[in-house]
């Protein structure tokens, strides 16, 4: 089979590899499209030590059950899935929480991932999808409910409704502008956007509905915001989402480019900001986005752009660039 392989820094290739074995409780897919997603980016830089070169990377996936050694799936089936492969019995697991899972392991991190014509997965990490639902917008899945994930996270610390909140969102990549688009879903209006790359500013603007702004020519005053996500999380933008928060707001952190670094903790203290964390989302998250997803909720996903899996090289080094203005790339194996 095809697949396109992390073979060193800065580049990736498209090789051939064995097809995945069944093995018993797994399903091999037959992958029908499949997300470029920012951790993805992360080890193609060279900086995720997890994602060594030589693996199979991508783990926002739809696709078709071709083979099956379990008896919830039967060929034929299209589906997406939890990358996170969870144990089921560990107390995050039993309390809903499998995201925190004590011993998860995860596609295309762990073991081989989904940027190949066919891939391997547990059953119980699939999740049900309408049969007529785009392989496209399913992908989305994913990165639909990291955002979910995050909001949803918020709503427990906000002092007022969700959309008598002004929101500000660092960052104009897939999970800033998903949760854009989730947040106009949830009647949030004058959302702002921090995003440096002008066409992702275009895109957001015209698809979001946001008024959006380039942070290295200007920021905003400070304690403006009710509630901030930082998308990015750097240290410049851990800076600007403290700066910007009002006092008693909620700054939601969700990316992490830079893993460690100084923050306002005066600012935090005296003005009772709440600074919470979120890594990715459960399985419930997951069903629900994909409702979400079938009924239009994140919009008509038109600014979302596909590529053929022969050309995720390339599409790797536009991302790279700032060439495209679509923050999300489906690849088409």
């Amino acid at each position: 089979m095809k697949a396109l392989v992390y073979t060193q820094p800065l580049e990736v290739q498209l090789h051939d590899r064995p097809e995945p074995e069944l093995i018993d409780g797994e399903v091999i897919l037959r992958i029908d499209a499949v997300g470029i997603c920012g951790s993805d980016m992360h080890a193609f830089h060279g900086h995720d030590p997890r994602r060594k070169p030589g693996l199979v990377l991508g783990h926002e996936f739809c696709g078709t059950v071709v083979q099956s050694a379990s008896p919830a799936y039967a060929e034929g089936v299209r589906v997406t899935g939890n990358p996170l492969i969870t144990c089921g019995s560990c107390d995050y697991c039993v309390q809903g929480r499998n995201n925190l899972c004590s011993r998860r392991t995860m596609v295309g991190m762990t073991r081989p991932g989904a940027f190949a014509q066919y891939m391997s997965i547990p059953a119980a990490s699939l999740i049900d999808i309408p049969q007529d639902m785009p392989a496209v917008h399913a992908a989305l899945t994913e990165p639909a409910a990291t955002a979910l994930h995050a909001i949803n996270m918020s709503l427990k610390a906000m002092a007022r409704p969700l959309p008598e909140n002004r929101t500000l969102i660092i960052g104009g990549g897939a999970i800033g502008m998903l949760a854009a688009l989730l947040l106009k879903t949830y009647g949030c209006r004058g959302t702002v956007l921090a995003e440096v790359n002008p066409l992702r500013r275009e895109s957001a603007e015209q698809n979001a509905g946001v008024t959006t702004y380039d942070p290295r020519a200007s920021q905003p005053p400070e304690n403006e915001f009710d509630y901030v996500i930082d998308a990015v999380g750097s240290n410049l933008t851990r800076g600007a989402a403290l700066s910007a928060v009002k006092p008693g707001g909620v700054v939601m952190h969700i990316g992490l480019q830079d893993w460690a670094s100084e923050i306002d903790m005066r600012k935090l203290t005296l003005a009772e900001i709440t600074l919470m964390g979120t890594y990715t989302y459960t399985t419930a998250d997951l069903r629900a986005t994909v409702k979400l997803l079938y009924e239009g909720a994140f919009g008509d996903l038109s600014w979302v752009q596909s590529v053929p899996l022969k050309e995720g090289a390339r599409a790797f080094a536009d991302l790279d660039s700032g060439r495209l203005a679509s923050s999300k790339v489906v690849l088409l194996p």
